[in-house]
């Protein structure tokens, strides 16, 4: 059987954690069966050395114009990769997938496949700090919170460790389980994780909360960001009065629950803002704001200037020499 060959296209400012997760299963495999499984190449939109977000720079092993018979071809991305898709690089892409070449992303390399049409009608993810913006850019696509998604010839997944799971995955579905499992084992990675498994850490977790009506309290508002509720209803939802939920939200977290609440919309704007280009009244909608003024009151007394610097700063950054794409 002929080694199988994935081509790497590392983006400006990509996630050196994202690419290892994708591309050193492979190393181990071939270590572990004794023999090429895999081969693959690294690749860069311009053919020049490209720096990953710690500041270290890779050089490609490879050009674009070279005559590679890829099997798969993943995009690794990480901050700004909204911006950095131009038309060459989306021919590029749209090229390879007509010959029947797997495309795959990690973490935000998602975007790449969006912008270059090459995920309507699939399923994909995307790391979970850049799923609303996602959303609001592509609403027609399938996207799910799961930690990975292989459908057909797309493979995307949420990036770091994530990564090391759909190639697991991979693997297994290609050398059987027993390989796989060497591969995790070698990962120091005891437990390949199945495409549902959660993003993020529980709420649990993150808040370091454990009464479960307050935990009721703010998952209800995570899902009325854009249909907001008012005290009385998310008290009425996690079975508590209001002088009990304000109790708990102020003894566990040290805020009342208008204010946890009116932070998570506000951070969801400011997601929205960087990580899309939705219009800044499409914004203020998506976070449940009935009018511009108070918006932007709300986003400068959060962040200290309105949203409207947000969204210049963007257009300022991505639009310099050193941002082009």
């Amino acid at each position: 059987m002929a080694p199988i060959d994935f081509g790497y296209l590392l983006i400006p400012q990509f996630s050196m954690l994202s690419l290892s997760g994708v591309l050193e299963p492979l190393r181990m495999a071939n270590r572990m069966a004794g023999k090429e499984l895999y081969r693959w190449w690294l690749l860069s939109p311009d053919d020049q050395p490209v720096e990953a977000s710690n500041g270290i720079a890779i050089t490609p092993t490879s050009r674009l114009s070279d005559t590679i018979q890829f099997d798969t071809l993943i995009v690794v991305a990480g901050i700004d990769a909204e911006r950095q898709c131009n038309s060459d690089t989306k021919r590029w892409l749209r090229r390879h997938a007509e010959n029947g070449v797997t495309m795959g992303a990690t973490s935000v390399g998602t975007v790449f496949l969006a912008q270059s049409g090459l995920l309507n009608g699939y399923r994909c993810t995307i790391h979970w700090e850049h799923i609303d913006g996602f959303r609001e850019e592509f609403p027609s696509l399938n996207v799910t919170d799961e930690l990975y998604e292989i459908d057909g010839r797309r493979i995307t997944c949420s990036g770091g460790s994530a990564g090391l799971d759909m190639m697991m995955n991979l693997i297994e579905q290609r050398h059987g389980h027993n390989l796989a499992t060497s591969v995790a084992e070698q990962c120091i990675h005891p437990e390949i994780r199945k495409s549902q498994a959660s993003q993020r850490l529980s709420l649990r977790n993150r808040l370091n909360v454990t009464n479960p009506r307050l935990l009721n309290a703010i998952e209800s508002m995570q899902r009325h960001i854009e249909d907001t509720l008012n005290c009385d209803q998310i008290a009425s939802q996690a079975g508590l009065s209001i002088r009990q939920l304000d109790r708990l939200f102020k003894e566990n977290i040290g805020v009342t629950p208008a204010r946890f609440y009116m932070d998570l919309r506000l951070k969801r704007a400011n997601a929205l803002l960087t990580q899309s280009a939705i219009t800044l009244t499409e914004v203020q909608m998506a976070c449940g704001f009935l009018t511009r003024s108070h918006f932007i009151r709300c986003y400068r007394e959060k962040f200290g200037y309105p949203p409207s610097v947000e969204r210049s700063r963007e257009v300022i950054r991505n639009t310099s020499p050193a941002s082009e794409g």
